[in-house]
């Protein structure tokens, strides 16, 4: 047996006593009985030959069994014991980290690696520089060529080293910013939880230069279809991150172009991922000129797209709708309101400075002069920095507020429902919400709206619903339940959206379909400092404002708080830290976009081709690397 054989098995074994002798019956961590039966199937295996191989073949063994064993378990139990889920995974993961180090060590004494690894990061060095509110927006076209170029001329070892850390480099530049959340959070696991973000994201572009290099070996009636389709599968791969648990799709390379309003009009009839799918494509043909030395076309392709984006904006911003802020006649359109009071972050959840932290919000507001002439009047995400049921004063003040200037007042503050259980102590369930005030004369009580994205591991930590154990574990995180409804509130038809689930066009989508005209958009940038955070999320809302012709209504705690019409144009936009209130009238929707109507379905279509794509790459490796076994096999015997 080997030392690697040794050293797994005297580990198993000593974690299978520790789960047989200690029985932890703790919810989350218990264990299940028939999960030692991966590991009494896989020991013959560490003995049929001597050697790494034969361990190594165990122990994926061991883990693939296992993982059945798993999935077993939470169909009979409903959720997974963590013990279990640790022995199944943690020795692949160990023994992978170690391969990990090992392949870069190799890599870094490469000059061919480390070339590619200077030519891949110009690339995605530079794209990391062209978000809003950085410059280098329109460069975005041809930026990744040096990209392809590694992807292309370099082996593929070491074409996916470069891609791996100069993505750490991309996305590095892109969420540094979260770094500030360390001043009021447990600085340790949010350094740690940072660099996991950040080569989790790297992962992503790791695959699709993976994918890309295997389509070029792939030929269908002689040509490379495969290749010319891969804007395609790239789109569908930044569709991935929308979903799930861990869905934060912040920095698709479509965002590039929102310094340029012209440029963005193309939205209403092709989306988000429309813009990446001709991003990709510029950059592959400007590859492709390169290669072949056609220099004549170098930069034939990214022109015609952006002079093709710029004549179809202009002309639409040219049409007497498309003024900025324009107002029909005949359409009756909301006075807004919106507090910005910049209250730093480290003082807001304070319990000492909460006297503070509202009077600030409600000395803004009485000291506003024309606020009888107010529609809707908006206070930012948590303004009421704790649960609002608690504190009766404030519920007493905003009522006052309303009823003194016969408006409306939307508020931020949390929010929670006690559920009793037979035989059982009480759930709680905690919401990120706000709430709707009216005036006295409407005789209506509040409405409440809890927000549905959560912030992975802000907000939530993923899939605690089916590890219970993560519920006991404390990363500084709000432990929210997500809401399910999307109301319309009236009068004028509007939403309420908080922070950043007003990202997803599917959500936006829904409301437009239930009769919804205007988003109020709610948020608290001032988690993450003077950063170019709060650059880049509004620059997200424009999209969706654009993308949909839908006028949004958006107060930022710390800023940027924003009035955007159905086209993209801002008005009153406010700086970073200025404490002021910002009115206008926001003319409604009127505007009824291509994309709205066909977005849900391009998308779940660019999912099923992201799938089927990366399928056709895989299935040839599997059958190649089975076809290999089998002819060794057949040589030993």
């Amino acid at each position: 047996m080997s030392s690697f054989s040794k050293v797994f098995l005297l580990t198993q074994i000593g974690l299978q006593a520790l789960v047989a002798f200690l029985n932890p019956n703790t919810e989350g961590l218990y264990p299940f009985a028939p999960q030692i039966l991966p590991f009494i199937g896989a020991i013959p295996f560490l003995f049929f030959k001597k050697g790494r191989s034969s361990f190594i073949r165990g122990l994926y063994i061991f883990s693939i069994v296992s993982f059945a064993f798993l999935a077993l378990d939470y169909l009979i139990s409903s959720h997974l014991g963590l013990i279990h889920l640790a022995i199944t995974f943690v020795p692949p993961l160990l023994l992978w980290l170690v391969y990990f180090i090992k392949w870069n060590y190799r890599h870094v004494k490469s000059k061919d690696s480390l070339e590619a690894f200077g030519l891949a990061s110009i690339s995605w060095g530079l794209y990391a520089l062209a978000f809003p509110p950085l410059p280098l927006g329109v460069g975005g076209f041809i930026f990744l060529v040096p990209w392809f170029i590694v992807l292309q001329k370099k082996q593929p070892s070491a074409a996916l080293f470069a891609t791996f850390w100069s993505g750490v480099l991309y996305n590095a530049i892109n969420y540094y910013w979260i770094y500030n959340v360390m001043k009021v959070g447990p600085a340790g696991f949010i350094l740690m939880g940072l660099f996991l973000l950040i080569a989790y994201f790297s992962a992503y572009n790791v695959l699709a230069a993976f994918v890309f290099i295997q389509a070029q070996k792939i030929k269908i009636k002689g040509r490379a279809i495969l290749v010319w389709l891969f804007p395609l599968f790239y789109a569908g791969l930044e569709m991935t991150r929308t979903k799930g648990d861990f869905s934060f799709p912040w920095s698709h390379l479509g965002y590039v172009l929102g310094n340029h309003l012209s440029l963005l009009q193309t939205l209403s009839w092709i989306g988000i991922f429309g813009y990446t799918v001709l991003i990709i494509a510029s950059n592959m043909a400007v590859t492709r000129a390169f290669i072949e030395k056609k220099f004549r076309f170098l930069i034939f392709t990214p022109i015609v797209i952006l002079l093709c984006l710029w004549l179809h904006g202009t002309i639409v911003l040219s049409s007497e709708e498309a003024q900025p802020f324009y107002e029909k006649p005949s359409e009756k359109s909301p006075t807004i309101a919106m507090v910005q009071p910049s209250i730093s972050q480290t003082k807001k959840w304070s319990k000492a400075y909460f006297d503070s932290v509202t009077t600030k919000t409600w000395n803004l507001v009485d000291e506003y002069p024309t606020l009888h002439e107010v529609d809707i009047l908006v206070l930012a995400e948590t303004a009421i920095p704790d649960i609002l049921k608690r504190h009766r004063d404030q519920i007493r003040h905003i009522r006052k507020v309303a009823n003194e200037n016969g408006l409306n007042l939307l508020v931020g503050a949390l929010d929670y429902d006690r559920i009793e259980r037979e035989n059982h102590s009480p759930l709680f369930k905690l919401y990120n919400s706000s709430f709707l005030f009216y005036p006295e004369s409407l005789n209506k009580k509040e409405d409440r709206y809890i927000k549905q994205h959560l912030v992975p591991f802000s907000e939530r930590i993923p899939f605690d619903d089916v590890f219970p154990i993560l519920n006991y574990v404390d990363f500084g995180e709000g432990d929210f339940t997500p809401g399910t409804e999307t109301p319309v509130y009236e009068p004028f038809a509007w939403t309420p959206y908080i922070c950043y689930e007003a990202i997803f066009g599917d959500q936006i989508r829904r409301a437009i379909r239930n009769g919804s005209r205007l988003m109020i958009n709610i948020t608290n940038d001032g988690w993450f400092g003077k950063s170019t955070a709060p650059g880049q999320h509004l620059n997200l809302i424009r999209y969706r404002a654009i993308e949909n012709g839908y006028p949004v209504a958006r107060n930022a705690n710390s800023g940027i708080s924003v009035f955007i019409d159905q086209y993209g144009h801002f008005d009153k936009k406010t700086d970073l830290y200025e404490e002021t209130v910002i009115t206008r009238k926001v003319p409604l929707r009127t505007r009824d976009t291509f994309y709205t109507h066909i977005g849900d379905a391009i998308e779940i279509g660019l999912l099923i081709f992201f799938s089927a794509y990366l399928l056709y790459i895989l299935l040839p490796l599997i059958t190649n690397k089975l076809r290999s076994l089998k002819n060794k096999k057949s040589e030993r015997h």
